[in-house]
């Protein structure tokens, strides 16, 4: 039997990180952090244990890394639905929508996303964190950013304040509110991107399936073409 080639073994390996991924975000949605073990996470993606600490240091950066993939699909997934628009306001909409989405129907997962981002080592430096934020910068630049050094940290600071907001535990801000707060910040028409009650934004939230967020390959594919 011949060895594998390169390609071969680099795109193994990436499947295999990606399942840790998805395992991660679904064992912290369905148990919270504390409660799943990386043991837990290996078991549900069908690897080693000992695979885990090659791709990732500790729990904490495994889940972040795995949040910062959701937050960036989910992103991505509302900024090229149908109808695809280049309109900057739109965009910045349906950027809004989707993170306050997130924070709305996964709680426990971003609750404990927020918690670990107050850690010491912040942000994990993570090709899921560097997607993030160049989705968010350039929606920033097509919205009309003159200064978007400035601009992109002050978006990001103000979805996080949302997040943040919307997750606080017994005093939690109603989401529509927020919007509606951010919406004013940045000009937006209340109809655009998905309202609150819109049949788009409805169906959004009831997609528990999260493997379309970690399945790359076709979608990096058409990225390459």
């Amino acid at each position: 039997m011949s060895p594998r080639s390169a390609s071969v073994n680099e795109e193994l390996r990436r499947r295999s990180r990606e399942r840790l991924l998805q395992a991660a975000v679904e064992l912290v949605d369905e148990h919270g952090f504390e409660a799943t073990t990386l043991a837990d996470i290996a078991d549900r993606a069908g690897s080693a244990r000992g695979l885990v600490s090659y791709y990732f240091p500790g729990k904490r950066q495994l889940v972040q890394s795995a949040v910062h993939r959701l937050m960036h699909r989910t992103l991505e997934e509302a900024l090229e639905r149908e109808p695809h628009t280049e309109d900057g306001r739109e965009r910045l909409a349906r950027a809004v929508d989707a993170i306050l989405g997130l924070a709305h129907d996964r709680p426990v997962l971003m609750r404990q996303h927020m918690a670990g981002l107050l850690q010491a080592e912040g942000f994990v430096q993570c090709p899921e964190q560097r997607r993030l934020a160049e989705l968010l910068g350039d929606t920033v630049a097509r919205y009309g950013s003159e200064n978007l050094a400035a601009d992109y940290p002050l978006l990001r600071a103000l979805l996080m304040g949302a997040v943040y907001a919307v997750l606080v535990p017994g005093v939690p801000m109603p989401v529509p509110a927020l919007r509606a707060e951010l919406f004013k910040r940045y000009g937006l028409d209340w109809e655009l991107g998905t309202p609150p009650g819109s049949e788009t934004g409805t169906e959004a939230g009831r997609q528990q399936d999260l493997s379309r967020f970690f399945a790359t390959e076709e979608r990096d594919e058409q990225r390459d073409q």
